[in-house]
């Protein structure tokens, strides 16, 4: 039976039952509208779920996404959730091979030291200059555009009014980033350090005219008004866990196992039509907030689809028995991979591996980063595995397109994953597979998940975990007053495909519901 059976009417439906769906759900029921969500799978959080993929292993991990910072404290406010973020004290550590020796950049610890890392690097002051002064420019711009995510969406000459830096918006906004990387900076390791925000999930060379390498760079350092990446403590289903409470709580229902298969509107009523195990079912409302992809959305509704998205990203998850020991002996593993650890990141390196990747070929030194998330959130592992000193290890390859994987997915991604623990191992003092803890079965532990599987497990079109290329947070043609808007006035796209999506924000989740409330 339905979990809505006896209501079949209401306020609004909400298609999927991830985050942003979620946040939509939980504002307009505290509202005191009725709500129903939809959700394919048998649970709520979409790509933001913390899970055991180790048979027989107590490791609650962060399956896909896995770190907080476009979040805004509003939401967590507004909705009274029981989530927070822990903060990390390294930013980054990048290994790299220099006068035939082990050497590295380590970002965090305070002003001083980090100073003297890239003095030790680079061999002098400079970098390290060049690095304060362009992220106190990008600070100041994260302070500005920031709090506007979560207001109706301001022209650009609003936003570049309110940015109020000429110089930041041309390197921003109008100038390919790798033009400001490689004025601003010499190193060539600094220079790549610093393009990886550009790169995250999207597949771009830093002078691609279209930009998009900026809007990527861009939602990457505005985060919380000053591009910080937090932990989510509990992992990532905490914070889905918390939206899916808050939602309940306030009277939305939420209907697992219920996939939306048609939606049919006049632009005053609407009906949803979906399927379940038991067969289908049809729910009316005056609003349909769409928590799916813009092309899932032109499916329901029988619209023109946008171009296809393509993703660009290995995800590998993995539990260890330890860390592994690295061969620049100056810094301890523990530091390395609590902040973000960059491999094969130089910036001649992600030009290379991009140049391969778009000729159709694997990288030969796939770029990836990694990070360790039980140093500073251990309660995602059972007490037995902290005090045997195991640590989890998430890593994300960067320029890998999902064209690659056509043909033979399993095959290449297995080559891939190969080839990435190669480059990481280059770096270490012992192999990584000496390590990897082993389940109750015996296999070591890590998973491998290419563009082609997230299609397949998640619906992201392509493996594209943002939807789509991401957008200008500024209003263009036929954007709407808060970037949700469709050509149907009573259906909303409330994912990460909206204007401001992408990434564990809950911005578009928040800008739907504000916009049906506005209608009344």
């Amino acid at each position: 039976m339905p979990a809505h059976e006896g209501h079949h009417t209401y306020d609004a439906v909400v298609v999927g039952g991830g985050h942003n769906g979620l946040v939509a759900a939980a504002y307009l029921a505290r509202a005191g509208r009725s709500v129903l969500v939809l959700e394919r799978l048998d649970h709520t959080g979409g790509a933001a779920v913390s899970t055991r993929p180790f048979t027989g292993v107590d490791a609650r991990l962060s399956r896909y996404s896995y770190l907080v910072s476009l979040l805004p404290q509003k939401i967590v406010r507004d909705l009274g959730l029981r989530f927070r973020v822990q903060g990390r004290t390294i930013s980054s550590y990048t290994p790299v091979e220099r006068d035939g020796g082990p050497t590295g950049l380590l970002v965090g610890g305070g002003e001083e030291r980090t100073r003297a890392a890239f003095a030790r690097l680079t061999g002098g002051e400079r970098e390290y200059a060049a690095w304060q002064r362009f992220y106190a420019m990008t600070g100041r711009v994260a302070q500005r555009v920031f709090p506007t995510l979560t207001e109706p969406l301001p022209t650009r000459d609003e936003l570049r009014l309110r940015i109020d830096d000429e110089e930041a918006w041309r390197t921003l906004f109008e100038e390919p980033i790798g033009v400001a990387v490689e004025e601003r900076f010499t190193d060539d390791l600094v220079r790549g350090v610093v393009l990886t925000d550009a790169l995250i999930g999207t597949f771009a060379d830093a002078h691609d005219p279209s930009l998009k390498q900026n809007r990527c760079f861009l939602y990457h350092v505005i985060g919380g008004g000053t591009g910080a990446w937090d932990v989510p403590v509990g992992g990532m289903g905490a914070l889905t866990d918390a939206l899916a409470a808050a939602a309940r709580d306030a009277g939305a229902v939420i209907a697992t196992g219920h996939e939306a298969v048609h939606i049919a509107t006049d632009g005053r009523g609407a009906e949803v039509t979906y399927r379940t195990a038991d067969g289908e079912g049809v729910a009316a409302a005056r609003h349909v907030l769409v928590n799916a992809s813009p092309q899932q959305l032109a499916a329901l509704t029988g619209g023109e689809p946008p171009a296809p998205a393509e993703g660009a990203q290995l995800k590998v998850n993995m539990l260890l028995e330890r860390l592994p020991r690295l061969r620049d002996t100056s810094v301890d593993p523990r530091e390395a991979f609590a902040g973000t650890f960059h491999i094969a990141e130089g910036y001649e390196q992600l030009a290379a591996a991009h140049a391969q990747a778009a000729a159709g070929e694997l990288p030969a030194a796939p770029p990836s980063e990694i990070y360790c998330h039980s140093l500073t959130d251990p309660t995602i592992l059972g007490p037995d595995l902290v005090a045997q000193g195991y640590q989890t290890l998430t890593l994300f390859g960067l320029h890998t397109p999902a064209r690659l994987f056509e043909r033979h997915n399993d095959a290449v991604r297995e080559e891939l994953l190969k080839a990435t623990l190669a480059q990481l191992d280059a770096h270490l003092a012992e192999p990584l597979a000496d390590c990897l803890a082993t389940d109750a079965d015996g296999r070591p532990c890590i998973e491998a998940k290419s563009p082609l599987d997230l299609e397949r497990d998640l619906g992201l079109p392509g493996g594209n975990i943002f939807h789509r290329d991401l957008s200008w947070p500024y209003a263009q043609e036929d954007t709407g007053r808060w970037g949700v808007e469709t050509p149907h006035p009573n259906i909303l796209l409330c994912g990460a495909g909206a204007v401001r999506g992408g990434g564990v924000s809950g911005v578009p989740g928040h800008n739907a519901a504000m916009a049906v409330l506005e209608a009344g």
